[in-house]
């Protein structure tokens, strides 16, 4: 199918920054063939006029818990550890496969709705994710969370569904997959070691929870006599293409092997705000040349999965850490949620930038609206006033997953039906109103 985007302004990378400029965009099957001029023997099925619009590369998450978003609010104001192992841990071993394929797929839904186009995954009952990523038509990373100590058989068990999954969903190329180690308090540093061995003999990238917490800081401190960075190092989960998700509570020596291995690190501040684990050190790395991305959490802990907000927080509250109005740019944070993203998946000559011969991933903006008006400066409007409402068209792999608003490959109303009979029947529904 030729879609042919008309006079419509995009963000379009320009060396090491993005430019916007008005132009007129060609997908062909699901490859963008042409940007200002058309490609030769084009035939155009679809055109969509760019009058008032902004096409921008699909934003990227890289790291969440999608079926997590059936239990938005119900573990609020809650200590990290409290959190985890008092409330969502119950709640997850409640959790019937069903309940995760319309967990995965509520996520889905607001994630487009709000412009992203592929998502870093870590979940627990596996093909439900894959399920709902192959119906709505998303991109996503996949992992299998996996918890174990040395090689116990419940590890090798959860070992040997991540690779049941990957098989199973050889049929289509939005999915990839990393192995899962679920953080330091959950594998043991001998259970780390066959992960890592398993990442290397599958040419296999890893995604794991670091430094997040200072309960989990000092826990593994008493246990190990080192930081969990320096336990994951030690351990070879980054002799592989890494990406280490929090990173909150870091020192210098850390960075540093987070920058020596090419550990790409995920910040996600609304989920650390709100669990009182702190702030990343997001300027310092950004300063040392390591690869930071964006991602929300999971609904459980965020309890968003809107990436605008993420962008907003994240261009905001190092300024105000900082006392520093230059650090974490509008433009820096922009590249943050998409091409940064991209090269943190290993995806970056797929996905992250509108360019000839990578995958349309995109999504359109209104520019009608309070929050990009004026547009003197729509970087900035980007990351600073965009909230999200203003997406109103989708497109991934070269085909149009929503348009006006709507989801065309998911039934909205019956995904939000399932899940509020799964939190019914969970006793999730405190009606609180």
């Amino acid at each position: 199918m030729g879609i042919l985007l008309k006079n419509i302004l995009a963000v379009l990378p320009e060396g090491e920054k993005d430019v916007i400029r008005e132009t007129d965009i060609y997908i062909e099957g699901d490859v963008i063939t042409g940007i200002g001029t058309k490609p030769e023997g084009f035939l155009t099925d679809k055109v969509i006029e760019g009058k008032d619009r902004l096409v921008i590369p699909g934003l990227i998450n890289c790291h969440t818990h999608s079926y997590m978003s059936f239990m938005r609010n119900v573990a609020d104001d809650l200590s990290f550890m409290d959190w985890l192992f008092g409330t969502i841990d119950p709640i997850e071993q409640q959790m019937t496969d069903e309940d995760t394929y319309w967990g995965a797929c509520l996520a889905i839904i607001e994630m487009m709705k709000s412009g992203t186009t592929c998502f870093n995954d870590m979940q627990m009952n596996i093909h439900q994710t894959t399920r709902a990523v192959k119906e709505s038509g998303m991109r996503a990373v996949i992992c299998r969370g996996l918890i174990g100590s040395g090689d116990n058989e419940a590890g090798q068990i959860r070992l040997k569904q991540a690779y049941e999954e990957k098989d199973a969903a050889k049929d289509c190329d939005r999915l990839t997959f990393m192995l899962g180690p679920h953080a330091p308090y959950t594998c043991d540093d001998a259970f780390m070691r066959i992960v890592s061995e398993e990442a290397k003999k599958n040419h296999m990238g890893i995604h794991v929870h670091l430094s997040e917490s200072e309960s989990e800081i000092e826990q593994i401190k008493e246990k190990y006599g080192c930081s969990p960075i320096e336990m994951a190092d030690k351990n070879g989960l980054f002799d592989v293409p890494a990406i280490a998700a929090h990173c909150v509570q870091i020192t210098e020596s850390d960075m540093d092997i987070l920058k020596a291995k090419n550990v790409n690190v995920v910040t996600n501040p609304a989920s650390n705000m709100k669990l009182g684990n702190g702030f990343a050190p997001v300027p310092a790395m950004l300063e040392k040349g390591i690869n930071v991305c964006l991602g929300t959490d999971g609904a459980a802990s965020n309890n968003s999965l809107n990436l605008f907000h993420e962008l907003s927080l994240l261009t905001l509250i190092h300024k105000g850490v900082k006392k520093t109005p230059q650090c974490v740019s509008a433009a820096e944070g922009f590249r943050i949620a998409t091409i940064n993203g991209a090269k943190a998946l290993g995806l970056s000559e797929v996905t992250g930038s509108l360019e000839i011969g990578k995958k349309a991933d995109m999504a359109i903006l209104n520019l009608n609206t309070p929050s990009l008006t004026p547009r003197n400066n729509l970087i900035a409007g980007l990351s600073y006033s965009a909230n999200g409402s203003e997406v109103e068209t989708v497109i991934i792999d070269g085909k149009v997953t929503m348009e006006n608003r709507k989801v065309l490959t998911l039934d909205e109303e019956l995904v939000y039906k399932k899940v509020n009979e799964i939190i019914i029947r969970m006793g999730l529904d405190k009606k609180e109103y």
